[in-house]
């Protein structure tokens, strides 16, 4: 870009930027429940004024050195706003919407020079969508990093487990069981045997929609595992289709202990214990 240009346009910065603000909000997808006015205001000011001295440099590549303040604006702006909630298209109004108030002010002040007037627009065209890809790459980095993040919170919220009674231990499990899940449900697992020294493990699989041979596997990995630890598992929430296709898919499970309800196994780990309940008559109290 011509020297004198981008003396031009760093001189204008003021009416830029509030050509730029006011292009921003008055964009229908603009989220003002996500960012204030102020906010907003701001974050167009800091990276404007980064952008015009880097564009003062006369080398507008968007991987080099100069524009490094540039990059970093952007992939910070893009992460928070990933964090926040907002969409793709409101990030990438945010430099787009900076095009129109480039055009506009070129466009007045190069009127009677076309040639200098295309030769900047193609310039600040090219700089200007790189700078929207950089946004839209590092956003989806953003809420590839959120959903990740919220996988594991609702993987650890969705295996909880839970101590029934003196040395017995019950972990429901609702969802599909993969293999990253299977290894917080063991881990959890043997964390909680370890610190309670309980010596029986219920596996509640009622909220499980389907076991497959994948699903079996990871369930009979879990139950030697706690086995290693000492404790003994009990499996329950068998239901009639799941022992049909368990039973079709030829896996054994004779020898681990298994029972239709979360009530059933309770009882036969009381057994197990040696611990009696009993029904006794309520005494009414004057």
């Amino acid at each position: 870009m011509k020297s004198e240009t981008a003396a031009f346009l760093k001189k204008n910065k003021k009416r830029i930027l509030e050509a730029w603000v006011q292009n921003q909000m008055s964009d229908s997808t603009l989220r003002d429940d996500l960012i204030s006015n102020e906010e907003l205001s701001k974050q167009s000011d800091d990276l404007l004024d980064t952008l015009l001295k880097a564009v003062g440099s006369g080398e507008l590549n968007l991987e080099s050195e100069s524009f490094q303040g540039v990059t970093d604006i952007l992939s910070e702006l893009s992460i928070t706003r990933a964090r926040q909630g907002f969409s793709p298209r409101e990030t990438s109004m945010f430099v787009m919407s900076l095009k129109k108030a480039f055009y506009s002010l070129l466009d007045a002040q190069y009127k009677d020079d076309p040639a200098t007037l295309y030769q900047a627009s193609v310039e600040l065209n090219n700089l200007l969508d790189h700078m929207s890809i950089v946004t839209m790459e590092t956003f989806i980095q953003g809420r590839e990093e959120v959903i990740l993040r919220q996988t594991d919170e609702m993987n650890e919220i969705s295996t909880p487990v839970i101590r029934v009674w003196e040395g017995i231990l019950a972990l429901p499990i609702i969802g599909t069981l993969d293999s990253a899940r299977t290894q917080i449900v063991m881990e959890n697992l043997l964390q909680q045997i370890v610190e309670t020294g309980s010596r029986i493990a219920i596996l509640d699989i009622s909220g499980v929609p389907t076991v497959d041979s994948l699903v079996a596997q990871h369930l009979i990995k879990t139950v030697s595992a706690t086995r290693l630890m000492g404790a003994e598992c009990i499996i329950s929430g068998i239901r009639a289709e799941i022992a049909q296709t368990i039973v079709h898919l030829g896996i054994d499970l004779s020898n681990i202990n298994t029972k239709a309800s979360l009530a059933s196994a309770l009882k036969l780990a009381y057994s197990m214990l040696g611990i009696e309940v009993r029904r006794t008559e309520r005494k009414t109290i004057f």
